[in-house]
């Protein structure tokens, strides 16, 4: 067992499948010898050669387009989008064609990617470069998503992430990229679609995800000093979506709050709370509750962007108000 950050993390994992698949090649922007804008791929250059580890121009398209033509003749790649917003870049090679070709053609051809790309703010890097946009990948029939908060899981959903035969999107969180956690000796490989409770209560249900779910945690301390008994799920993936996890904890609290970092308007805690409500409505002991991103663009300045983004003390005092 040994600690490591979020950030080491990604090349640790990509690094264990490489070693294990040796037709695994990345393609991206700086990803070589610069080791990434974020430095998230440091070392895999010196590890696996140029002919695996491979800078692309400056094009999303051609990042994508390059990925699906090499998957669909049989080489698994691993394909870096620098920021999530500029999925919107290629979104057609995405949407359009990556999510759609197994469909269409009968399952024959498959596309073993991995989008892997840095999502959501805290970072102040203003509208264009701070959003979270896992729901718009999750409305995409055909693709997968998910998105890790800690270190282990960066590692674990990696693996299963690269082993699928389908596209996956894998966000990984700016604001996570520092943050530290003990990651297990060995191969760690976990499965696409199993949320994990990270913190047991019986009086109401947080769901949460990336970034949202060590805030949820604080916060469910802070309840606990209020005599308010909270269990914290980390979705850790949203399609599939592990809704059992979800519904038995609502059987048994009553009680379901969403906490998103995306957009409000059609934000993934929408679709819970439908299947909650269709599912599990004898369960509650009140409506679901969303706390979210307003539906606005992202500000840069620090305060506004602080308030925008769901806060320990906003996840706290919207719980406290409710279950009071």
């Amino acid at each position: 067992m040994a600690e490591m950050s979020y950030r080491d993390a990604i090349a640790y994992g990509i690094a264990q499948e490489m070693r294990r698949d040796p037709r695994l090649v990345m393609l991206g922007e700086d990803i070589a010898a610069a080791g990434g804008v974020f430095k998230t791929t440091v070392g895999l250059l010196e590890q696996f050669g140029p002919d695996r580890v491979r800078d692309t121009p400056i094009s999303e398209q051609a990042i994508l387009g390059a990925a699906m033509g090499a998957a669909m003749t049989g080489i698994p790649v691993i394909a870096e989008i620098m920021f999530s917003d500029f999925i919107a870049v290629c979104f057609d090679i995405l949407a359009n064609q990556m999510a759609k070709t197994r469909y269409m053609t009968g399952g024959q051809v498959t596309v073993p990617v991995v989008i892997r790309t840095h999502n959501g703010g805290g970072a102040r890097f203003g509208a264009q470069h701070s959003q979270s946009v896992e729901n718009w990948c999750m409305m995409i029939p055909g693709l997968k998503v998910v998105a890790p908060s800690t270190p282990r899981d960066v590692v674990g959903l990696m693996a299963a992430a690269v082993r699928d035969p389908d596209p996956v999107v894998f966000l990984e969180h700016k604001s996570l990229l520092a943050t530290k956690g003990e990651v297990p000796e060995g191969e760690i490989v976990d499965e696409l679609g199993v949320a994990k409770v990270v913190r047991e209560g019986t009086d109401c249900t947080i769901v949460a995800l990336a970034l949202m779910v060590p805030r949820a945690l604080q916060a469910a301390e802070r309840l606990a000093a209020e005599g308010i008994s909270a269990e914290v799920i980390d979705l850790r993936s949203l399609v599939p979506l592990d809704t059992q996890t979800i519904l038995s904890s609502v059987a048994k609290t009553g009680r379901l709050f969403t906490v998103e970092e995306n957009p409000r308007l059609c934000g993934w805690g929408a679709e819970i709370a439908s299947i909650v409500g269709h599912e599990a409505f004898w369960d509650l002991d009140g409506p679901v509750v969303r706390i979210t991103t307003p539906h606005i663009p992202l500000p840069a300045a620090e305060t506004l962007e602080d308030m925008a983004i769901p806060s320990v003390d906003r996840i706290y005092k919207e719980i406290v108000e409710v279950m009071d």
